[in-house]
């Protein structure tokens, strides 16, 4: 299972955090990327040292020819069409794409380029634990053998509190 996160909290070119992450999904294809799954949208707290608009995030189930290096640099191509700057850690954007879990793949080190899988600070987030909840509950974690939704329970409950689903018919 490829598993890739969204986020957002910044507009951009496409409208909205919630329309940038529409349209980034929209343009998947047209990157040898298929969606086979996707969470529902969620606006969650950002999980930084100061102080910065909440985000909109999800996760996607996807399918692709790409090894995990590869299908790495083309989600930072569709960061940068849709206008991410890479710069300072824990910057607000305008697009946010994270490989999350490549088919039970394990890369402790990353040569800078690549891909660290599966991500390795998934077990902390709820952010990406909650979509994930959505569309794989079962989804287990390659070192920790627990599953997406025994990890997402063992976080502290303010932080999982802290996810509110987006109405499928809001605009924002």
């Amino acid at each position: 299972m490829i598993l890739v996160a969204l986020g957002a909290n910044l507009p951009g070119s496409w409208g909205s955090p919630r329309q940038s992450l529409e349209a980034a999904l929209g343009q998947f294809p047209t990157y040898g990327l298929k969606v086979e799954a996707v969470s529902p949208l969620y606006q969650t707290p950002a999980v930084t040292p100061y102080a910065q608009p909440d985000f909109v995030n999800a996760v996607a189930r996807i399918t692709t020819a790409f090894g995990a290096s590869e299908l790495l640099k083309q989600l930072h191509r569709i960061e940068a069409d849709f206008g991410r700057v890479r710069g300072q850690r824990w910057a607000e954007r305008t697009l946010d794409l994270d490989l999350i879990a490549y088919n039970g793949l394990i890369i402790r080190k990353s040569d800078g380029n690549g891909p660290i899988l599966p991500h390795p600070r998934i077990a902390e987030r709820a952010f990406v634990l909650g979509p994930l909840v959505d569309i794989a509950p079962d989804w287990p974690h390659p070192i920790l053998g627990s599953s997406a939704t025994e990890l997402f329970t063992a976080l502290p409950l303010e932080d999982r509190r802290g996810l509110k689903r987006l109405n499928s018919a809001s605009k924002d």
